[in-house]
């Protein structure tokens, strides 16, 4: 809200449509009864929050975790109301959750429980009304048992009211890659402005599934990732990483500590080494009023949803450090999302190619009008993402 209220006064939007996109169109609490594996009923609670839908069906991941609360599931859908339009996809915001800790569920309670959430929901969801993805420890196999059950009370066939499914059940290829994919294309559209060389250090916080994508996208192009971390451990080598060689340690150990001709290093120390580019791609608020100061990389890209504090994105703009926001950095995954429902809206299939070929103009467009938003303003880019969003949202209304 104060990332908003930022950008309102830039642009000096009308107090009614900032009053309006405060707040969520609704949200809903449910409780879903669960039989448990040894006979007794368990209750848990689960949420929906439905942002906006001005530009499309509400669109948005469920994430299943022991600490989700409804305000920060009405935080996610708020951003990915300005993702998708950032992205120029035809899709509002949404998100979902519930509170639970999926280690401690058999496989079956689990599935019993994603059963529940969809139908206690069922009313709600719909391709051309909601459409819920993967998120926080909830997977392909989680969307497929979520189809099978809105199509048993619904009837729709088509299973474009969940995208992320596995391939089989009419998922999208190249869906995997896609965030750490459309980031690298947002990086190479505007490398050149942010000032940084042909041939860049790279440090990636995250080494899962977006991180881990990336860090061999960028090794790919020619770029040289020097350090990675996982949520125990990080490690640096400044000649560069093998990093087949780091994943085959990391299967073996569980981990990256130790890893041969590398230094451990912590987490803290990972995000302050110098380099040309800082890839966060794990949590949110790990750059701070703390340690923004500490930053030597030369430019940001936010990988991670919400990795930089409004308090750090002053202190990093007072001292030229540009960052590419969350809302541009990380749209590629609810893009190809988007190619997803398209695909079962159309009864089609595309190859990975088409898809790739897709994004890349889509994401190139996007880097730019925000590029050229920001300067129109004299703002950073995070705030020409917000005001390239809302403009189109305020129209669209």
């Amino acid at each position: 809200m104060a990332q908003l209220d930022k950008a309102a006064k830039i642009k000096n939007f009308s107090g009614d449509f900032i009053a309006q996109i405060k707040k969520p169109d609704r949200d809903i609490r449910v409780s879903i009864p669960v039989k448990m594996d040894d006979g007794s009923l368990k209750i848990f609670e689960g949420y929906r929050v439905e942002h906006n839908n001005a530009l499309g069906p509400y669109k948005g991941g469920i994430r299943y975790h022991a600490d989700t609360e409804i305000n920060e599931v009405k935080a996610l859908a708020f951003w990915m109301t300005l993702k998708c339009a950032v992205a120029g996809i035809p899709m509002g915001g949404g998100k979902g959750g519930i509170t639970v800790d999926p280690k401690q569920l058999s496989k079956g309670e689990l599935e019993r429980l994603s059963r529940g959430w969809v139908s206690k929901l069922s009313d709600i969801l719909g391709p051309h009304k909601d459409v819920p993805a993967p998120d926080v420890n909830t997977t392909p196999e989680i969307m497929s048992w979520m189809v099978d059950e809105f199509e048993k009370i619904s009837g729709d066939k088509t299973g474009a009211t969940f995208t992320g499914k596995p391939l089989e059940k009419g998922g999208s290829q190249g869906r995997g890659e896609a965030t750490g994919l459309g980031g690298f294309y947002v990086f190479n559209s505007l490398r050149k402005q942010l000032g940084l060389p042909e041939k860049c250090t790279v440090v990636i916080q995250g080494f899962g599934n977006v991180g881990g994508n990336a860090a061999h996208i960028f090794t790919k192009h020619g770029h040289k990732v020097i350090a990675v971390s996982d949520s125990r451990s990080a490690i640096l080598n400044k000649d560069g990483l093998d990093l087949k060689k780091v994943e085959a340690h990391k299967k073996s150990t569980g981990g990256l500590k130790d890893f041969p001709g590398a230094q451990n290093i912590t987490n803290e120390k990972l995000l302050e080494l110098p380099c040309d580019l800082l890839v966060p791609a794990a949590f949110e608020n790990v750059i701070t009023d703390r340690n923004a100061d500490k930053i030597k990389a030369k430019a940001i890209l936010e990988l991670a949803n919400g990795p930089v504090t409004e308090e750090a994105d002053d202190i990093l703009f007072k001292r030229g450090i540009p960052i590419v926001p969350d809302i541009l950095a990380n749209s590629g995954g609810v893009t190809v999302s988007c190619f997803e429902w398209e695909q079962n809206l159309k009864n089609e299939h595309w190859t990975e190619e088409e898809v790739l070929n897709k994004l890349l103009p889509m994401m190139n467009d996007a880097a730019q009008s925000i590029f050229k938003k920001a300067r129109e303003n004299k703002t950073y880019l995070r705030m020409g993402a917000f005001i390239l969003a809302l403009e189109r949202i305020q129209a669209k209304m």
